[in-house]
């Protein structure tokens, strides 16, 4: 009697415990909050919430906003949790406002310029996203550290540095949180021989918990697990030497039903093979998707989706968890569309492809080995032979930019790409790069083609998943739009690179309402509902990799336009001060400089490392300030205390604290001759237009 006593008490307060915090954050009919990056641990950024519909959305007005003057590029998906809306922002500051007023509750400063040091590389200053799990936020600040936060006061509960203070790493990406663990990643196989990894961490204490290693080290040090010693087996050559890559920065989801965590992994470092892996073989587990022990790590399957990689096409990309009729069998899978422009069905409990079909043109492979789930590689495709047409291009034919699930539709809204380039290492010493393995980069010349796949480099796509082939397509004028959000009311939102922010009909892809922002759009939007009121909410702020490095200038200038949350409802009445136009930096020219070209070639050299924020040949497009403009390299003193000694850390520009007096020198040769270039081609096209 007193047994059954005992065990009817245990199973009363089981009962009365409620769900586990993985059981509500893959509660699929949670209406009030948005929990994860991707709404709940399937990562189908899917909400029931059904008051906004195709009838109802062409009322859709802004309800409140906040002006974030001290922000440039917003790529975050805001949380929302228990009435309370948080977000991250530049320089990886993290907000706490009222979800229904927007009144701000707290901030959190992580203080990211006292810690970058004196020779880091840039890394850029925007995060994608934050974490939540019992009670706690959690942040990762560029330079490197995993931050708690308690939710309801924004007191910084733990820190960690998960990088190596001296290798040239940096976060972007958001953290994942499941099973009483917190996981991160990291990028930087561009910046130096990087070798990626993830590691979680206990949500609770901070402590690691386990550390996955994603390219093998050298074998002379032995390897950590039996995967890694698998995984040497597919790289030749000294590979270690070059770091190897593998970065997983973005594209972690936790299986809750399987208990499996499931992470997209990167491309080579560096991107040429005939580098890293002089002699060929797949090098696992780079461009990949490896299930792993959510306890301890241990590897439990990968698929591999660009053996060898040579064209940086990372699998990053979110993977998101559903249950699909596959011939007549409701089939566990995941969904992934990384940049090589593949959309790939995979059975999640067991690895084995289901499918795979291309979703964009794909010159690099013909189609997928459905037996093998190998790539057909034509011959040349590799640049073995000589300058090689490659589509997709390394900006992806899906970057970061989250694609959503409908489970109602059955389809996936993919934010598209449709570009190429020319990968050409004919005049590329692939010597020097073996003979120096510190230097870093991607060992491979690259080069705009005389034409594109289709005449326009942008679309929003709704692809059926089962018969993998496209449902309908929205042409965009522009090639780096925001990701996706759809709902049980028939809709897919979308935020675009000209500023507009759309919703269509999910089964038709028709356009049933717009609003304009005023500012390039690259985070996605999100939805719930408090007080019977559904919102939607979204950050405005021109960002990515394609506001540094991007080959096309819109206008969204650095440090001009004002970043914004904006957040809509039906019963929306608030008015938005408009945004300035687009402006296009007006070059200065200093008579009194005379250039030396001797030093603008070294300055050309040297200014690889900056292309990532000021835009190559100089050309910002609104990650950072266009330096054709600024008057800070017209002055060596200025120009020596803001790149050498981080004067403007503050802002995001890092202290270059290794670079000489000869050097800095260069760079202003190099940045005044362009400024007197572009000052001189602008001033030839005023004339002949006021001619016209």
């Amino acid at each position: 009697m007193n047994n059954f006593l005992l065990i009817s008490a245990a199973l009363l307060i089981i009962s009365c415990s409620g769900p586990t915090e993985d059981e509500k954050i893959a509660d699929e009919t949670n209406t009030s909050e948005w929990l994860a990056y991707g709404r709940t641990h399937s990562e189908q950024r899917f909400s029931p919430i059904a008051d906004i519909d195709t009838s109802a959305v062409k009322g859709l007005k802004v309800d409140w906003y906040l002006d974030l003057p001290r922000d440039a590029g917003l790529v975050s998906t805001p949380l929302v949790v228990d009435g309370v809306l948080y977000f991250t922002g530049t320089m990886n500051r993290v907000r706490a406002v009222d979800a229904i007023n927007g009144k701000l509750l707290w901030s959190f400063d992580p203080e990211v310029a006292k810690h970058l040091g004196k020779t880091r590389k840039p890394g850029w200053t925007q995060s994608r996203g934050l974490s939540y799990y019992a009670g706690k936020i959690f942040t990762a600040t560029w330079e490197g550290r995993l931050i708690a936060l308690d939710a309801k006061t924004g007191k910084e509960l733990w820190s960690v540095l998960t990088i190596d203070p001296d290798k040239q790493m940096s976060i972007t990406g958001a953290p994942k949180a499941f099973a009483g663990k917190v996981l991160i990643g990291n990028g930087g196989s561009e910046a130096a021989p990087n070798r990626g990894y993830v590691t979680a961490y206990d949500t609770e204490t901070g402590k690691l918990v386990w550390r996955f290693y994603i390219v093998p080290g050298n074998p002379d040090d032995g390897f950590e697990n039996d995967a890694m010693a698998m995984a040497a087996k597919t790289w030749t050559g000294e590979w270690w030497r070059y770091g190897g890559g593998g970065n997983s920065w973005h594209g972690f989801t936790y299986d809750k039903e399987l208990h499996t965590l499931y992470i997209g992994t990167g491309n080579g470092g560096p991107w040429n093979p005939k580098v890293r892996s002089e002699n060929g073989g797949d090098n696992l587990f780079l461009s990949s998707i490896i299930a792993l022990n959510p306890d301890n790590g241990g590897y439990k399957w990968h698929y591999q989706t660009s053996p060898g990689d040579a064209w940086d096409y990372n699998s990053n990309m979110d993977i998101v968890l559903a249950a699909l009729d596959i011939k007549g069998v409701k089939t566990k899978v995941l969904m992934h569309a990384p940049k090589n422009g593949f959309f790939y069905v995979i059975n999640r409990e067991t690895g084995k492809l289901i499918s795979a079909k291309p979703f964009v043109e794909t010159t690099w492979a013909t189609s997928i080995d459905s037996i093998t789930g190998r790539p057909n590689i034509p011959p040349g495709a590799r640049y073995e032979n000589g300058p090689a047409y490659i589509t997709p291009s390394p900006h992806g034919a899906h970057s970061w930019h989250a694609m959503s699930f409908n489970p109602t539709t059955g389809l996936v809204y993919i934010p598209a790409i449709h570009d190429a380039v020319i990968f050409d290492d004919s005049r590329t010493n692939l010597k020097s790069w073996k003979d120096n393995p510190s230097k870093g980069g991607i060992a491979v010349g690259l080069s705009d083609p005389d034409s594109l796949p289709r005449p326009y480099t942008g679309s929003l796509e709704a692809w059926d998943p089962v018969k993998q082939k496209l449902r309908w397509i929205v042409p965009l004028k522009e090639l780096w739009n925001a990701g996706t959000l759809t709902t049980a009311g028939n809709l897919v939102f979308q935020g675009t690179a000209d500023g507009m922010f759309n919703a269509y009909n999910a089964w038709t892809g028709k356009l049933l309402w717009s609003y304009n922002a005023g500012l390039g759009i690259s985070a996605p939007p999100i939805t719930y509902k408090i007080n019977g009121r559904q919102y939607i909410a979204l950050l405005v702020g021109w960002g990515g990799a394609f506001a540094g490095v991007g080959n096309k200038v819109l206008g969204w200038e650095y440090n001009r336009h004002i970043r914004r949350l904006l957040v809509f409802s039906l019963d929306g009445k608030a008015i938005v001060p408009p945004q300035p136009p687009p402006y296009f930096a007006k070059p200065l020219v200093d008579k009194t400089f005379i250039i030396d070209d001797s030093k603008v070639r070294a300055g050309f050299e040297l200014f690889f490392k900056c292309t990532g924020c000021h835009g190559a040949g100089a050309v910002a497009k609104g990650m950072a300030p266009d330096l054709r403009a600024s008057p800070i390299p017209l002055s060596s003193d200025v120009f020596t205390d803001v790149v050498r000694n981080g004067a403007k850390a503050e802002m995001g520009m890092p202290a270059f604290g290794d670079l000489t007096d000869d050097q800095l020198e260069a760079m202003r040769h190099f940045i005044r001759r362009r400024a007197h270039e572009d000052a001189a081609q602008t001033k030839v096209e005023s004339e002949r237009a006021a001619e016209n």
